[in-house]
């Protein structure tokens, strides 16, 4: 075939179908394995045989028609060409050994041949697994038919024919011979080709036909997959670049991969790397970046920037080197449109930082003052890129700095002081993935920190400001020694004299900068002090004027001498001092005396202990200022537990977890507001964006409580481990508030259910309780504490150590300390079982114990133990609540009780000693509260029953003073009593209920004759409806016999509380009134009759009370009445809603508390004082308003509940004694409006707000609700057609300049939300209108000034004339007289 011109030929093959084969076959009639066979015997025999017509018809025939024919022949097919190839090349490279012309010329075209027939084979390859997916023609009937007893044949027709398809690309695939065929065109691109084909044209073309193969293979995911073919598609890339000057065709093939498949972002960086390693090409990777720098990335377009983001991050890592010649124009891309680019780039400069490190620390030939400044300017780009405009880039740059710091090989001490103090800042960032990868730098940042030589890398500040005074003082000494020798501008010591002088101004005011910025402890060595020491050691060290890593804000570049600390360190009268004579004297004078003084100094010190010195000191003050910026992220953090991200919330557990192991003191405070995560209900495992695995908080929570102080420790003998972690338990109780207890409470149950607790430890708090020699009190009361926690989990850890508590907690020891025998008692509740009621159930599964037990005993004896202290009333509160817990008749211990309490606060001491001993008490215990008042308690002993609490009798004996803090104690017990016997009432009520249900179940089971149906209904007669019986009787004992019964105890204290509360000024005692205010609160809970008849005395107490504890306590009262009884507060709500202006923090955060939970549960009605509540939206104190934010939050929740009182709202915050600033309003109203989402609501609060221009003539008011309306998000066309026909109501007030801004943003709106295809017509006519009814506002307003400037005038002119006039009076008076005389 003589006339073969490959060039033609691939152009023909451009269209397959189209494609013309002189002796083509019709595979419907004819067998193409035959065909193939006699073509595979000729090329067998002789590889030139490919030459014949017939021979390279047959295979050409064969791939026109690879659709129909079997996977087995075309693999043989395959085999044919490859070893007829195989021949053909090898015969070639003979004959070119040889030299021969003729002979090697004349393999020219059968090369071609193999060549053009292995290009088409990849494609027709291809279409064969196409056709198998049915996407392709199927085969004739015919010739499926004929192939069906092969099972390989051609598609088969009907409904089998795509299982059958299915079943043929499972055992047909060339994916194996893929290696073998590219390692055949690897030995071609091997040949002479400038031997054999002469002209570059001819050769190009061959060269393209055979590496276009590869290029096919690599368009494949799958076949790139193995190892084996990525590394023979490389290869055969790599030797057409190399020895056949390909570098332009595969730069284009390899930009259009990038450009067009995903998958070869990695294996092209793979390829030029292989290239440039094995080749020494590295041209083709230069061309390939400079054409990327160059490519201009939109926004919009997502794949393409992608894959180019992965190959120049991936080729980075490769070959660092030939990037970094590069970055010049690589950094153009930081300026994209694109993120992934911009991320890209990120992550290129990581890289070259790392390269960089990695190369100064192994190669010492290199330029290390070069490679300092490389490594600068990349940092400096690199937290530049902190402030990029997409979140996603932010977050990678920290992500990058986390790997960064943890090169082991160099540690950037400069740039971590920037790093972590960008990554303190970016805690304050919106978006939460840059907050959580900036706590993971810090995370990283303290795990890496470079100074760990000494204290065994930990980093309490303590520790390092001590050393650092101490090398402070030691500098200082020696500096001391040696005068401060005066010189010549021209002499080197004067000049670093004056330097070190201005320098030392310079520090002393950066130090009082600091120290008004940081509210610091410590003296004169602070940290802030000693990070500008150290700053200026570094300068001296690295003698660099450029900007470095981060420290620019305090880098003063100077020169210092050894004298500089003396300066530093020294009184502020002492430098000024030092600095005068250097500035005085002519440069021509030297003081001798002290320049020979200082060197005998500096004679008696080695040189090499005062540079180490220097050194220390720079390294302490490094540290030291690495602390402080630590430790000024904790409170970020501690706000971050609080986040609504996942990994955020596990990423700054970590942090807390890691600074408390390097012991920053600091973070003690957020690894115990850690604690309050173990209420989280999200306790699965997920998945994070980056592909890790998120644990659950409360999970993880677990683990960082178990690493830190409850798992074992090595090289700790077992005894040892149990008293730590006992220690340990203890300790978390230590000055823990109620929440924390609360929170500790669930972490130990928890812990206690998964059996985390050993029974060793729990023995060993066992005996911190019990051990008789004198410990530390806080010791022993967390030790009961923690059992008490543990106990709710499993009953059995109290049950053997009953007589434990009983003689220790209620023995000597708790008569000693109430607050031991108070947690004494809540251990002791937790007997009863403890478990968890279920909502709806009758079932009562606590255990109660006979009132005839020791513990009742005990329990009497430890309340009725004389104390004057205020820890008696939590002492006695838990007493009661143990006693009402355990008991099987509470209410005969607690009338005993009340008695004994009774007689003892009504009997009286006597005169003198009580009196002295009254005195000596008062003097003693500051917090005895004994003082009395005449007229507190002028009760006569004998009168116990005291029906009327008027009838005293001070007036018959003025002199009979009783006890004031005897009788609050009687008070507070009462009260308390009447609380728990309502909560007891409800037991009962529950148990008769149980009851009857059980008698019913038992009557129905055995009612099987007519017997029993016939007791069961006079049963039912006589019983009527039982269970609402039952509700009635305890109600009515409840309403009418626990505060108005005759036999009843309380009934007595009931007019005495009413009384003691009503009259203030004959009750002056703080703690009298405080018991009595609060029993009062607990009477009102009782009874709606007792409510009714005194609840506005508690209202009145709230309004005039100075008290603040005594307010709190009734805000959290009236929660409890409107619980009990709601009409009576829902009538005086307003009087509640006044506690939200309290001058006291804790009663403002009551009442805000408070009023949530009856709002949001529905037992108070809103009624307008929802303005109240958004108040405290802007609160300065934080903790007020994110109460405030919750509430709304979850009043939001419940339909149209915010948009029912927007109105309201706004009326209160803007107009009114209670109107507010306005931008308080504005940011208040902006908050709320979020919650607006409903379109027809927002077309509704259009039309009121437009219809409220018409009521008033304030511009504060027009202004205010031009604003709401601007906050609308006017999305529908309804809204702004709502707004277009109140024109009327607002159109002259437009004048207004902020009023006409507001209307210009809605415009704005309405525009961004318009449909593309309606016009625009209306919306530009109303703006005309806006403009001209602005214009006319103003020409009214200007109307209006000048006719009030031409009445003032008219005024002034009139009474100028009335001056005048009055002046001019007399005379025409005297003529009148004359003429009428």
């Amino acid at each position: 075939m003589k006339d073969f011109a490959l060039q033609d030929e691939l152009q023909a093959l451009q269209d397959p179908e189209s494609y013309e084969i002189p002796n083509d076959h019709a595979f419907s009639s004819q067998d193409p394995s035959q065909l193939l066979e006699a073509a595979v015997e000729a090329v067998a025999e002789s590889s030139d045989s490919i030459t014949d017509p017939e021979v390279f018809d047959a295979y050409r025939s064969l791939l026109k028609h690879s659709d129909q024919i079997p996977g087995a022949i075309m693999t043989k097919l395959l085999d044919s060409v490859s070893s007829g190839f195989q021949a053909e090349l090898e015969s070639t490279s003979r004959d070119l050994d040889a030299g021969e012309q003729q002979a090697y010329m004349a393999h020219r075209t059968p090369l071609e041949m193999y060549a053009f027939l292995l290009n088409w084979f990849v494609s027709a390859a291809e279409k064969v697994k196409v056709s198998d997916e049915g996407e392709s023609v199927p085969a004739p009937a015919a010739a499926a038919g004929s192939k069906g007893r092969k099972g390989r044949g051609g598609k088969a027709v009907g409904p089998k024919g795509r299982a059958g398809g299915a079943r043929k690309e499972e055992v047909w695939t060339w994916q194996e011979q893929i290696p073998a065929t590219l390692a055949l065109i690897s030995r071609v691109l091997r040949l002479q080709t400038q031997r054999i084909w002469t002209t570059t044209a001819e050769r190009d073309t061959f060269v393209k036909c055979i590496v276009r193969v590869a290029y096919y293979v690599s368009e494949s995911e799958p076949y790139m997959k193995t190892l084996e073919t990525r590394m023979a598609v490389y290869k055969v890339l790599c030797l057409a670049v190399k020895h056949h000057a390909q570098s332009g065709a595969v730069q284009i093939h390899l930009m259009q991969s990038l450009q067009f498949f995903e998958h070869l972002s990695e294996p092209v960086a793979e390829c030029l790397r292989y290239l440039s390693s094995e080749f020494n090409y590295s041209q083709l990777g230069d061309e390939i970046i400079r054409e990327i720098a160059a490519k201009t990335f939109t926004g919009q377009d997502n794949k393409g920037p992608r894959t180019f983001a992965r190959f120049l991050v991936k080729y980075a890592e490769y070959c660092p080197r030939s990037v970094l010649k590069q970055l010049s124009l690589l950094l153009e891309q930081l300026d994209s449109e694109s993120y992934p680019m911009r991320q890209a780039i990120v992550e290129v400069i990581g890289t070259l930082i790392t390269e960089l490190a990695t190369t100064a620390s192994a190669d010492a030939s290199t330029d290390t003052k070069q490679t300092q400044k490389q490594i600068t300017s990349l940092f400096t780009l690199l937290l530049s890129r902190l402030l990029d405009l997409s979140s996603y880039v932010r977050a990678r740059v920290f992500a990058v700095l986390a790997k960064l710091a943890d090169i082991k090989t160099l540690k950037f001490p400069k740039q971590r002081l920037a790093i972590a103090r960008a990554a303190v800042t970016a805690l304050e960032d919106k978006v939460a993935s840059v907050r959580k990868a900036a706590a993971g730098v810090l995370v990283q940042l303290v795990q890496t920190h470079p100074w760990g030589m000494m204290h065994g890398g930990m980093l309490a500040r303590d520790v390092w400001e001590r050393e650092y005074a101490e090398v402070a003082r030691e500098l200082e000494a020696i500096e001391g020694a040696m005068g401060n020798v005066v010189n010549t501008g021209g002499n080197e010591e004067e000049g670093e004299g004056e330097g070190e002088g201005e320098e030392g101004e310079g520090d002393e005011q950066e130090r009082r900068k600091k120290k008004k910025s940081k509210k610091s402890k410590k003296p004169r060595n602070s940290t802030d002090s000693m990070a500008v020491d150290g700053e200026d050691e570094e300068e001296e060290e690295e003698d660099e004027e450029d900007e470095e890593g981060g420290d620019t804000e305090e880098d003063e570049p100077s020169q210092m001498t050894i004298d500089e600390d003396d300066s530093e360190n020294a009184t502020p009268n002492k430098t000024k001092k030092e600095k005068g004579p250097k500035l005085k004297p002519r440069k021509s004078q030297l003081d001798i005396t002290a320049l020979s003084a200082e060197q005998r100094v500096l004679a008696t010190y080695d040189t090499q202990h005062l540079t180490n010195l220097k050194l220390r000191r720079k390294y302490y003050a490094d540290a030291l200022t690495f602390i402080a910026e630590i430790e000024s992220a904790m409170e970020a953090m501690g706000k971050l537990l609080g986040s609504t991200s996942k990994g955020e919330v596990l990423e700054v557990m970590e942090f807390f977890r890691v600074a408390h192991e390097y012991q920053f003191e600091s973070a003690n405070e957020g690894v115990k507001k850690m604690l309050h995560l173990i209420w989280t209900k999200d306790n699965s495992s997920s998945t994070s964006e980056d592909g890790k695995e998120l644990k659950g908080v409360r999970q993880r929570l677990l683990e960082c409580y178990g690493m830190l102080y409850f798992d074992p420790v090595p090289d700790l003998s077992p005894k040892d481990q149990v008293n730590r972690i006992a220690k340990n338990l203890v300790e978390r109780t230590y000055e823990a508030t109620l929440a924390d207890m609360t929170s500790l409470e669930e972490m130990m149950r928890i812990m206690m259910e998964e059996n985390k607790i050993h029974h060793d430890v729990i023995a060993k708090l066992w005996q911190v309780y019990s051990k008789e020699v004198h410990l530390p009190k806080p010791q022993r009361r967390g030790a009961i504490i923690i059992l008490g926690m543990l106990a709710l989990a499993k009953r059995s850890v109290l049950t053997d150590k009953v007589d434990v508590m009983l003689k220790v907690g209620l023995g000597p020891l708790g008569k000693a300390d109430p607050t031991l025998a108070r947690y004494t008692c809540v251990a002791l509740q937790r007997l009863n079982g403890s478990a968890k009621k279920v909502k709806g159930s009758l079932v009562d599964k606590t255990q109660r114990i006979e009132m005839d037990n020791p513990i009742f005993r005990k329990l009497q004896n430890a309340v009725q133990h004389p104390c004057r202290t205020k820890e008696w009333f939590g002492l006695a509160e838990q007493v009661i609540n143990t006693v009402y817990a355990l008991g099987e008749h509470p209410d005969a211990f607690c009338n005993e009780l009340i008695r004994k309490l009774t007689i003892r606060a009504f009997s009286r001491a006597p005169k003198a000693a009580g009196a002295d001993a009254e005195a000596e008490e008062g003097e003693k215990d500051p917090d005895a509260m004994n003082e009395d008042h005449p007229g507190d308690t002028t009760v006569d002993p004998g009168d116990v029953s005291m029906l009327d609490a008027t009838q005293g009798t001070q007036e018959d004996k003025p002199k009979d003073v009783g006890d004031a803090f005897e009788l609050s104690q009687l008070l507070f017990v009462v009260g308390h009593v009447a609380i728990k016997q309502i909560v007891f009432l409800e037991l009962i009520e529950r148990e008769w209920k149980r009851q009857k249900d059980e008698k019913a179940a038992a009557d129905k089971q055995a009612g099987g004759n007519s017997r029993g149906n016939k007791d069961a209904e006079e049963l039912d007669q006589v019983a009527g409806n039982a269970e609402d019986e039952i509700g009635e009787r305890i109600a009515g004992v409840r309403e009418t016999e626990l505060l108005y019964g005759p036999e009843s105890l309380l009934a007595i204290y009931g007019p005495m509380i009413v009384h003691i509360c009503g009259s203030p000024h004959r009750f002056k005692n703080r703690t009298l009134r405080a018991a009595a205010t609060l029993s009062f609160s607990k009477f009102l809970c009782v009874s709606s009759q007792f409510c009714d008849q005194h609840h506005r005395l508690l209202f009145k107490i709230l309004e005039t009370s100075k008290d603040a504890n005594i307010r709190s306590n009734i805000v959290i009262a009236l929660g409890d009445v409107a619980v009990s009884f709601s009409n009576i507060i829902d009538e005086n709500s307003n009087e509640l809603y006044k506690g939200l202006s309290d001058r006291d923090f804790v009663v403002k955060k009551n009442t805000l508390m408070v009023l949530t939970h009856l709002i949001l549960n529905g037992m108070i009605k809103v009624k307008g004082q929802l303005g109240e509540m958004a108040k405290c939206l802007e609160d300065p104190e934080p903790r007020i308003a994110d109460l405030a934010k919750m509430f709304f939050d979850q009043l939001a929740t419940k339909e149209n509940a915010i948009y029912n009182n927007l109105p309201d709202v706004i009326s209160h915050l803007s107009t009114g004694d209670h109107a507010v600033e306005e931008e308080v309003f504005q940011s208040t109203l902006r908050y709320i409006f979020t919650f607006i989402e409903k379109e027809k609501q927002a077309e509704s609060i259009v039309e009121k707000l437009c219809q409220r221009f018409r009521l008033t003539e304030d511009p504060r008011q027009w202004r205010d609700i031009a604003f709401c309306l601007s906050l609308l998000p006017f999305k529908s066309e309804r809204s702004v057609k709502k707004l277009i026909e109140g024109l009327q109501f607002y159109r002259d007030k437009l004048h207004e300049p902020k009023v006409f801004e507001k209307f210009t943003e809605i415009l704005v709106k309405a525009r961004a939300n318009k449909s593309k295809d309606k016009p625009d017509s209306e919306l530009n006519e109303f703006e005309q209108i806006l403009e001209e009814q602005r214009l006319q506002g103003q020409e009214d307003q200007a109307l209006e000034k000048r006719v009030e400037g031409k009445k003032a005038a008219a005024k002034k002119r009139a009474a100028r004339k009335t001056t005048r006039g009055k002046k001019a009076a007399p005379q025409p008076r005297n003529d009148d007289d004359m003429y009428s005389e």
